[in-house]
């Protein structure tokens, strides 16, 4: 009789097979994929229509074969508009949560690790800013930054293209670059509020594994705080710390949506889906395909990620698996 010897996989392993099985979740993979590969390419191609270029005559069309998504009420290309706000919106989400994810997670780590007096201090520091305005703080620190953000887009165009670019030239770069740059107070203020939850999430989670017997062990060997912190036990964190990041993007893209629907974000003639849909609730009884194309994906880009962001949790926690 034969033994049949099996193959052990990893921890990582298992988790990618159940993320796997779950259909909600890789289907938001792909529909994500695509989406912010069209996002990213499109608006580089050469046959892709300038999104800011009017024609009177072509007002409030629906789709066609010259304009697949329509025009607005000046004329211009709503497919070209989707794609360069997605651009927009995507990267605005992303960079903030990243910013949002590195201070809530060092504030949070350094918190529970330390604990004690340290602790308490920092924790009730996050209570405080909990208590703050949060849209007022965001609204106030764009106005003040917002003379700054003009001079430094001034200097990232200069930066980019050579003294004797054409104008042509220096237009396509500066409908890159300025919408980021003109964001840049945004990413700021957002991220700088977004990390609160974090740090407690990260925060108890190292609360935990810092009285696991490996920890003990590598204090035993005279390692430091930071290799301890850093090298042992935030890694161990990393699954929570996955999902929550997922599932702050969408809520991100929704508050930047809310700013620019009240106008205080994104500056016209540029473009972001949250722009764009409330230029199209302006216009919804006479051009309803305005609304409803930045609004499909939007909605498309924000289940994505929720569904992601739930596969996720079930593949890396199964203890909390619907199945």
């Amino acid at each position: 009789m034969s033994l049949v010897i099996q193959k052990g996989t990893s921890l990582r392993a298992d988790a990618m097979q159940r993320l796997k099985k779950n259909r909600a979740a890789v289907m938001g993979v792909y529909c994500l994929a695509l989406i912010v590969l069209a996002c990213l390419v499109l608006p580089f191609t050469p046959w892709l229509k300038d999104p800011n270029a009017q024609s009177l005559i072509d007002q409030n069309l629906a789709p066609c074969a010259k304009y697949w998504f329509g025009t607005d009420n000046v004329g211009r290309d709503i497919f070209s508009r989707v794609f360069y706000g997605g651009r927009i919106s995507i990267a605005v989400a992303v960079l903030t949560t990243l910013v949002a994810a590195t201070i809530g997670v060092t504030y949070g780590a350094i918190s529970g690790y330390a604990g004690s007096k340290v602790d308490a201090l920092m924790m009730r520091t996050v209570d405080v800013l909990y208590g703050m305005p949060f849209l007022i703080v965001v609204i106030l620190f764009g106005r003040v930054l917002e003379k700054e953000t003009a001079k430094w887009s001034n200097a990232v165009v200069d930066l980019l293209t050579a003294d004797n670019a054409s104008a042509a030239k220096i237009n396509d770069v500066r409908t890159a670059v300025e919408p980021l740059v003109t964001m840049a107070p945004l990413f700021i203020a957002i991220g700088a509020l977004s990390w609160l939850t974090i740090s407690r999430i990260v925060r108890a989670q190292v609360l935990t594994v810092k009285k696991l017997e490996f920890v003990e062990a590598a204090r035993s060997l005279g390692l430091s705080h930071a290799t301890i912190l850093f090298r042992h036990i935030l890694p161990n964190c990393v699954g929570p710390i996955i999902i929550y990041t997922t599932l702050t993007i969408p809520g991100i893209m929704l508050f930047e949506a809310v700013l620019s629907f009240l106008g205080l974000g994104l500056k016209p003639p540029n473009s972001s889906w949250g722009v764009l849909i409330k230029e199209g609730a302006d216009l919804m009884l006479t051009n309803p395909w305005y609304l409803f194309f930045p609004s499909l994906f939007f909605s498309l880009t924000l289940l994505s990620l929720n569904f992601i962001g739930d596969g996720l949790r079930d593949a890396l926690d199964p203890k909390s698996s619907k199945d």
